[in-house]
C-alpha cells in the first residue's frame, strides 16, 4: 500500500512530488509512457519561471524538477493509467501494463490536451504538414507559408516561433481582435513576417499526402476563400485530461476538477488535484507548481489525520511499502 500516487508529470506531478517525498510520503509517480514532463517538454525558452534570469528551456527544467523529486525519493512509473477506483478508502490504479497500484491518497496532476478543429483531413495530414506543437515541428518548415489558428497567448508564441524557419507566417483568428497579452500581441504584430487574417475560420484541410491548403470562412459575410500553405499549426487552447474521473470527482461547468476553495481536495476524500486540470484561467507553469505544493501539503495533512485518527482507535496502519502488484 503507497501513501500517495501522483498521477502526471508536469511542474504539477514534480512539485507534489518534490514536497511529499520531503514529507517522507515516498511518492510514486505515474509519469506516462509518450508524455513525461507534460507540455512544458514541447515549449522551448521559458522566460517567466522566478529564478532563471535568462530563461530556462522547457524539457530542461521539467528534467531538473524530475531529477529533484527522484533525489528526494520518488519513484518514477513510465506507464499510463488506464483505469482507476477513487471512492474507497484505498484508491486502486491500473495501468496499460496491468499493474495495478493501491495508495491511501492520489494527486492528479494529468494536464490538459490539445484541442482540435474536427475537421476531415485533420488525422490524416497530422504529420504531413498539421501539427499542434511549433517547437516540435517548426524546423520541417524552414522558407515555407504557414498558418497559426488561434488569437491566444499560445497562438501568437507558437506565429512568433514560426518566423524563425518560415517566410511567411499567416494568424487566422475568427474575430477582429486577438485574446492575447498586450505584449505578445505587441510582439507578433511587429513581426514583418506574420500577417493576420482577422474574422475567419478555417472549414476545410485539403491536400492528398501534404498539406497544400485550406478553406476559410469569413465569420461575418460567409464568404469563402483558399489559402494556400504547406503548414498548419492549431493553437485553439487545451481541454483538461478529466476522462478517467469524470464518473467519480466532481467536475466544474468548464470541464476542469472542482476543488474546495482554494485548496486541492476534490469531493472524494483522499484525493487531490493540482496543475491545468484544474485550472482554467491562469494555465502557466508557475501556477501548476504552486498548486502541486498545495496538493502535497494537502496530501499530507489528510495521511496524517488518518494516522492520527487510527492511534486513537488502536488501529495498526498499513505499511507504505507495498510495490506494484
Amino acid at each position: 500500500m503507497h501513501d500517495v500516487v501522483i498521477i502526471g508529470s508536469g511542474p504539477a506531478g514534480w512539485t507534489a512530488a518534490i514536497y511529499t517525498a520531503r514529507a517522507g510520503l515516498k511518492p510514486v509517480v505515474i509519469a506516462s509512457s509518450v508524455e513525461t514532463g507534460g507540455e512544458l517538454m514541447k515549449t522551448t525558452a521559458v522566460e517567466n519561471f522566478p529564478g532563471f534570469p535568462d530563461g530556462v528551456q522547457g524539457p530542461d527544467l521539467m528534467t531538473q524538477m524530475q531529477q529533484q523529486a527522484e533525489r528526494f525519493g520518488t519513484e518514477v512509473v513510465y506507464d499510463d493509467v488506464t483505469d482507476v477506483k477513487l471512492l474507497g478508502d484505498t484508491k486502486v490504479l491500473t495501468t496499460s501494463l496491468g499493474d495495478t497500484y493501491e495508495a491511501r491518497s492520489v494527486i492528479i496532476s494529468t494536464g490538459s490536451a490539445y484541442r482540435r478543429l474536427d475537421l476531415p483531413n485533420e488525422d490524416r495530414l497530422s504529420g504531413h504538414g498539421v501539427s499542434w506543437c511549433a517547437t516540435c515541428d517548426g524546423f520541417f518548415f524552414r522558407d515555407k507559408v504557414i498558418a497559426v489558428v488561434g488569437g491566444g497567448d499560445s497562438a501568437l508564441e507558437e506565429a512568433t516561433f514560426l518566423t524563425r524557419f518560415a517566410s511567411k507566417v499567416y494568424l487566422i483568428h475568427r474575430r477582429d481582435e486577438l485574446r492575447a497579452s498586450k505584449i505578445m500581441q505587441q510582439r507578433a504584430l511587429a513581426n514583418e513576417k506574420i500577417e493576420p487574417i482577422w474574422n475567419s475560420q478555417v472549414v476545410a484541410i485539403e491536400g492528398e499526402d501534404e498539406l497544400r491548403s485550406v478553406e476559410l470562412q469569413n465569420t461575418v459575410t460567409g464568404e469563402r476563400s483558399t489559402l494556400d500553405i504547406e503548414g498548419l499549426f492549431i493553437a485553439i487552447g487545451n481541454d483538461p485530461r478529466t476522462d478517467l474521473f469524470a464518473d467519480q470527482v466532481d467536475l466544474t461547468t468548464e470541464g476542469t476538477i472542482a476543488v474546495e476553495g482554494r485548496s486541492s481536495r476534490t469531493s472524494v476524500p483522499g484525493v487531490f488535484a493540482a496543475g491545468d486540470v484544474l485550472d482554467a484561467t491562469y494555465r502557466q507553469a508557475i501556477t501548476a507548481a504552486g498548486s502541486g505544493c498545495v496538493a502535497a501539503i494537502d496530501c499530507e495533512h489528510y495521511l496524517a489525520d488518518l494516522d492520527d485518527q487510527a492511534d486513537e482507535a488502536g488501529v495498526p496502519m498499513a505499511s507504505a511499502e507495498t510495490a506494484a502488484v
